[in-house]
């Protein structure tokens, strides 16, 4: 359900209800926002404050309100949030704790919150447990404390479940112009994508942060990154929660590397929004967007009046995807006719001090580095905070090459304590980004290069919770077999085998005892057995049923695929460096489903054991398209039983020359299901 929340975010009339020191404050920073709306106040004690006089009730207010800040305990929430209903208001700011956020300490929070919800009934709240939203560009807002916004003609958006963060983020002072923040704490009726969907209808909005603790409905931030593709309003995320263990016990490894943020990265990559991991870079991603969207390209140019400082620029550039482009001969020639023979050529560029204090030369010295395949220009500046007057020339040559270019360029001082306010905000209304710190560039540069279109596809829901059982390792291969995953030829015995009973098989072979997940450790696996070994070999197994197969030849590569269902986020799919070792080199890379094959080919390409699988010093290459073709064959076994299926492995998958073969499989199925389709 998509509501409207126009009246709520961008009030004319605003209430509040209660008292006491949060209540005042809501009314005072209504105020120095320049609010020029109605204020009105709700009390069972007519109180007056700040001059306004109480209405002892909400149904004794002159109209409808636009926006409410209900600031009384938790169950008087309710009752004032229905009568609020009754009467149409536009929404309400719901500050009150002890709703969900309190089950583990209080059973009845869980059932106050669903009240919570029935009562609001199509009315918008925001919270409960939360301080509200401050709009900036309207100068209204329903904040019961201090805040670090001022009025703004356009900016960004900044939305968080957590209020104290946000006020810490309005309190910046690093030059970034704050249109909205909203806090929607517990998001018992309203989720951070839908808030930001309304916020995407104003267009003096430039780009969306958002602070995530947890997605929820994927198909709600499907719809939100259509529509900020449509709006062309760049989003990105700083998704906490990365240490947290998926479980505490997983019987695959897929499970194990995919743990809980898998799900997350894998969703914002299919999104197009950009991850951030702290809040300074967050920050100054939002700057960079504010400034120019997204860029173009991760090729940068940087420039230093230091060789270290060059230097250092290139060594945090490196292991991000980031990349200095050799100088072209045009800006080689265009360089040394500004700088002379004294200055070696290079990107990153120690231009020396020959032209410092020249402005209009410092310009022709800078212009050729903002080419046009550059995504973005950094020029490292630090400014003193003693007497920083000999500077003045920089900031004009980096304003003049943002007008004469009109390209991206950033002014990065390596420090944050290095950029002044007042520079920083010459700057920003130049188009030029102020960046502070050399670090935060980097993320920022990198974030802003790797926002791209949404999939139009949403992810496959993760379907309801499901009771799970292991099928046996042939009845996982025979159900992935149908659906086009090649499997070595083989034999199921429930006694011990021998020559006879895999006669019809080509040696040498597999024997395995069905029954556990992790064979090799179990010790339930022997290769490269002959026919006369298995009697043997099968005696020293402890298993009520065998499993015989004929061994594949000649791998090239192991390979992990695996499939687990993510309840928050969809099902993520799992490719990885695979055989016995898989934990221990921790290579793989997470995708949602549905894919493409194409996604497939790009996902291999970031794998550490992608240049086995192309041929590694004149080794044999894999079959790509077969390796291709067994993922997507199990991403049809897992689409088709979406419903039932909770995870899939194939550990590993051997790659040969010619074919892509499943040598273990595993999965855990609905045992509902189980019998109709092993």
């Amino acid at each position: 359900m998509s509501r409207d929340l126009s009246r709520l975010l961008a009030p004319q009339s605003i209430a509040v209800i209660g008292g006491g020191a949060w209540c005042r404050q809501v009314i005072m920073q209504a105020r120095k926002m320049g609010f020029s709306g109605q204020i009105w106040l709700v009390h069972p004690g007519r109180i007056e404050v700040e001059g306004i006089n109480a209405v002892a009730d909400v149904g004794d207010l002159p109209g409808p309100p636009d926006a409410v800040f209900v600031g009384v305990n938790r169950n008087a929430t309710i009752q004032t949030v229905k009568a609020l209903s009754d009467m149409s208001a536009g929404g309400a700011v719901c500050f009150a704790s002890g709703f969900s956020e309190a089950v583990s300490e209080d059973a009845q929070s869980k059932n106050l919150q669903a009240e919570l919800v029935a009562a609001a009934g199509d009315m918008p709240i925001l919270g409960p447990n939360c301080y509200g939203f401050i709009n900036a560009l309207d100068g209204a807002l329903l904040w019961p404390d201090q805040h670090g916004c001022k009025r703004v003609d356009r900016g960004i958006a900044i939305l968080t479940q957590s209020s104290n963060i946000a006020i810490n983020l309005t309190m910046q002072r690093r030059g970034l112009p704050i249109a909205a923040v909203v806090t929607c704490g517990n998001m018992a009726q309203i989720g951070q994508a839908e808030i930001a969907m309304a916020l995407l209808d104003d267009p003096r909005i430039t780009a969306i942060g958002l602070h995530v603790e947890g997605f929820g409905d994927p198909s709600a931030w499907h719809a939100l990154a259509l529509k900020a593709r449509d709006k062309a309003v760049p989003l990105i995320a700083l998704k906490v929660g990365a240490s947290e263990q998926a479980q505490t016990a997983t019987v695959s490894h897929t499970a194990s590397l995919a743990g809980s943020d898998a799900g997350a990265t894998a969703l914002l990559r299919r999104l197009g929004i950009a991850r951030l991991d702290d809040l300074p870079s967050f920050l100054e991603t939002l700057k960079l967007l504010h400034c120019n969207g997204p860029l173009a390209t991760n090729a940068l140019s940087c420039i230093s009046c230091s060789g270290g400082e060059a230097s250092l620029a290139a060594d945090t550039a490196t292991n991000m995807r980031l990349h200095f482009p050799p100088l072209k001969a045009a800006q080689k020639t265009a360089l040394s006719d500004a700088l002379g023979p004294m200055v070696a050529l290079s990107n990153p560029l120690d231009y020396h001090t020959y032209i410092w204090g020249d402005a209009a030369k410092m310009t022709a010295a800078w212009l050729p580095m903002a080419a046009s395949h550059i995504g973005l220009l950094m020029l490292v500046i630090d400014y003193p905070h003693t007497d920083a007057s000999d500077w003045e020339s920089a900031t004009q040559a980096a304003i003049a090459v943002r007008a004469r270019s009109g390209r991206p360029v950033a002014v990065v001082a390596t420090l944050p304590e290095l950029m002044p306010p007042d520079v920083s905000d010459r700057l920003m209304a130049a188009g030029v980004t102020p960046i502070c710190g050399l670090c935060e560039a980097m993320r920022a540069a990198e974030a802003a290069a790797s926002i791209r279109p949404p999939d139009d596809v949403p992810p496959v829901p993760p379907g309801p919770e499901r009771a799970s059982i292991m099928l046996s390792e042939a009845e996982a291969k025979t159900l992935l077999r149908r659906y086009g995953l090649p499997t070595p030829n083989s034999i199921v015995s429930d006694r011990a085998p021998d020559a006879s009973t895999a006669r019809g098989l080509a040696g040498p072979l597999v024997l395995k005892g069905q029954g556990s997940a992790h064979k090799s450790e179990a010790g339930a696996v022997r290769l490269n057995l002959t026919h006369e070994a298995l009697t043997k070999a099968a005696r020293e197994m402890s298993a009520n049923s065998f499993l015989v197969e004929e061994m594949v030849q000649g791998t090239v590569a192991e390979l992990l695929v695996g499939v687990t269902r993510d309840a928050a986020h969809g099902f993520v799919l799992t490719l990885g460096t695979g055989g016995v070792l898989t934990e221990l080199w921790q290579d793989s890379v997470s995708l949602l489903l549905p894919v493409t094959e194409t996604d497939v080919a790009d996902a291999l390409e970031t794998l550490k054991t992608y240049p086995l699988l192309t041929g590694y010093r004149g080794r044999p290459a894999a079959q790509m398209d077969a390796i291709i073709t067994a993922v997507m064959a199990m991403q049809a076994c897992v689409i088709a039983h979406a419903d039932a299926i909770s995870e899939v492995e194939v550990n590993p998958l051997i790659c040969t020359p010619e074919r892509a073969v499943a040598a273990d499989a595993l999965i855990l199925m609905s045992p509902t299901r189980t019998s109709k389709e092993a």
